[in-house]
């Protein structure tokens, strides 16, 4: 009979080489487990599956070191905190910056999402607490009380309290209907690093240097009770799912407690430093730590640790275990949270002061996506976690499956783990790191299919073009060596034909400037269409985008079917191009193309109104044909997605 294997308890799962230089913050998924967000010294955000050693997506758009980064419940949204006090939000499933947010004058130390509503808390150095509608891109409260740098900020499990603990010593507890502080819980010795709610009761866990744990009672507003002795200062604290113990991430090792009364179930071994962060997914406990530009990744086996029941030894203290504590049945039941019905429920209306710090949502858009970048590294990865949110499931969801266990160590499994192992990134950091320093620039869209791919409006190296198509063929290895005649008579193939285009394409925008100087428009527009080039149209339509004024109803005529032809282009500009052009439209003269169809004939003869019904009949039916072509493509992801779907609500009066 084959003698059973015995797996670790704890282990190393990988070690990877996250950012080009040191990492600064870093976040795990506590819906999934599985993916992991890092902050960089290099002003960039990435995004990683775990135990996959490749990265899935760089953001970039910060302009000083990324302090701080969260992501929400579902993992659709990630918001990262700038040492210089910016706040950028990101869409993950379309690959786009969403806010950008102002407002904090000092580093940014934390963040949190809210548990239902679209609201983000801000917590900084400069000792202030902000609350931004993401929504209306603005500030909609700022919570004062604290004195020092705000290290971390959770919300309730109702989404009606925020707590906030600071390295002055405190832990606050924030009311965020009536807009005030309901509580202080004084107590900590030292800066408080972390707190956490209990997921069903109201019982607030705090974690500070000071190397105590204290329980609080959010009924009675009084300590519950306290943890002392931990190896070092807490820095990651994580209830268990269903509420009946706390996992504490100590200097390498994890120690599982009890508060009524306190004490410890279980110790164990884990050797990862200082942890940063913990999840829990397929009863697993996943541990994320970072050392420089590193980031290594632990895994617990949750069933081989004990959460209930009476005290575990201590492994790492010479001292005699404490005695057994047998828990207290009479301990009393809290209060439980009440939550919404639904997930996709408003909020309880949120207080606002008068200091609220409102922007238009649109005003700085633009802006915005030019600074900032979803760089997708691997398509693959990102399609698998990212894109079925985008679509109806129709069997039952595909769930992660636990990480396998490494057998239990001997003298022969201790020599092989001491040998380099391909999976660990660290190992191997040269060519993991060339995927970082030069990242591809690729759209949201999914995986190319047998219709002509999206050419990006941003790239790095043209289209299609390869060194070696420039040199002349070597059938035979020994003749390797090149004649520089031969190389250079290679080159300069396609050289003449290339500028006979460019020559041309600047004999057309000459004779456009030289009609537009005029100050005619409408010409201008139909030579540039009359030449038959849509880069020209592309160029024109550009300058004419930035200027609603410059809009009339018979350029609209004569724009419409150009528009028509940009939105069906492989190009990205000229999609874009395409698309602005026919907001403005839409939002300039639509309402004016319905009301003049659908008004009664007149009396007489008015031959100004008559030219001008021709025309909206004209632009009516370029809209109409032009409608079903942006339906089609509003299911597409990312930034193209986003824009036809807002055209498709534009035209939803010609339906």
């Amino acid at each position: 009979m084959a003698t059973p294997v015995v797996t670790k308890t704890a282990w190393k799962l990988q070690e990877i080489v996250a950012h080009a230089s040191n990492v600064s913050s870093l976040v795990l998924g506590k819906a999934s487990g599985r993916l992991l967000a890092t902050g960089g010294d290099d002003c960039r955000v990435n995004l990683w599956s775990i135990n996959k050693p490749n990265c899935i997506m760089s953001l970039t758009g910060h302009t000083s070191p990324v302090e701080s980064v969260r992501l929400n419940t579902p993992e659709e949204l990630i918001v990262a905190g700038s040492q210089s006090g910016s706040i950028r939000v990101w869409d993950l499933e379309a690959a786009k910056i969403l806010r950008t947010l102002m407002g904090h004058k000092a580093n940014i130390c934390s963040l949190d999402f809210h548990p239902y509503g679209e609201f983000v808390a801000s917590g900084s150095q400069d000792t202030n607490i902000k609350l931004w509608d993401i929504r209306r891109k603005g500030c909609v409260f700022r919570y004062r009380g604290h004195s020092q740098a705000v290290r971390c900020l959770r919300f309730s499990p109702d989404g009606k309290w925020l707590a906030s603990a600071a390295d002055d010593h405190t832990v606050k507890l924030w009311d965020l209907t009536a807009g005030k502080m309901m509580a202080e819980f004084p107590g900590h010795t030292g800066p408080v690093n972390v707190v956490e709610f209990h997921p069903n009761e109201y019982l607030l866990a705090s974690g500070s240097s000071d190397r105590t744990i204290r329980f609080w009672d959010l009924e009675k507003f009084q300590v519950v009770s306290c943890i002392e002795g931990e190896p070092g200062p807490v820095r990651s604290v994580l209830f268990n799912p269903d509420g009946c113990c706390l996992y504490s991430g100590c200097q390498d090792s994890l120690r599982v407690y009890g508060w009524e009364p306190e004490r410890c179930f279980d110790v164990v071994l884990v050797n990862w430093g200082k942890v940063a962060d913990l999840a829990i997914c397929n009863d697993q406990l996943i541990g994320v730590a970072f050392s420089q530009s590193s980031v290594s990744s632990y895994v617990v086996d949750l069933t081989r640790v004990t959460r209930t029941g009476t005290v575990a030894p201590d492994p790492m203290q010479d001292s005699q275990p404490p005695a057994q504590q047998p828990p207290n049945p009479s301990a009393p039941l809290r209060r439980i949270y009440e939550r919404p019905s639904a997930t996709g429920s408003e909020p309880q209306r949120v207080k606002q002061n008068s200091e609220s710090e409102r922007r238009s949502p649109s005003s700085e858009d633009d802006r915005d996506e030019r600074e900032s970048r979803a760089e997708i590294q691997n398509a693959e990865d990102y399609n698998e976690i990212f894109q079925p949110k985008n679509s109806i499931s129709r069997t039952p969801p595909r769930r992660s499956e636990p990480f396998p266990a490494p057998p239990e160590d001997d003298m022969a499994t201790a020599k092989e783990a001491a040998k380099p192992s391909p999976a660990m990134d660290v190992q191997f950091p040269v060519p993991k790191l060339e995927v970082l320093s030069r990242p591809p620039v690729v759209t949201s869209t999914p995986a190319p299919k047998a219709e002509s791919a999206i050419i990006p409006a941003t790239r790095n190296e043209p289209i299609g073009l390869k060194a070696s198509d420039f040199l002349p063929a070597v059938k035979i290895p020994q003749q390797a060596e090149l004649v520089d005649e031969d190389a250079m008579s290679q080159i300069r193939k396609g050289h003449d034909t290339m500028c006979v285009v460019l020559t041309s394409r600047h004999k057309n925008l000459d004779t456009v400037r030289a009609v537009w100087t005029t100050g005619d428009i409408k010409t201008s527009v139909d030579s540039a269409v009359a030449i038959n080039d849509l880069s020209v149209v592309v160029d024109l339509l550009n300058i004419v985008n930035q200027k609603a004024s410059l809009w009339k109803l018979d350029l609209c005529t004569t724009v419409l079917p150009q528009i028509e032809k940009l939105l069906q282009s492989k190009y990205e500009s000229y999609v874009q191009t395409g698309c602005t052009s026919l907001k403005l439209i839409l939002q300039r003269f639509l309402p004016l193309i319905t009301d003049m169809l659908a008004a009664p004939p007149t009396v007489g003869v008015d031959i100004s109104r008559e030219e001008r019904l021709h025309k909206c009949r004209v632009c009516y039916k370029q809209l109409r044909s032009i409608s079903g072509l942006v339906k089609s493509k509003s299911g597409l992801s990312g930034r193209h997605g986003s824009a036809f779907r807002e055209l498709h609500l534009l035209m939803a009066s010609l339906d």
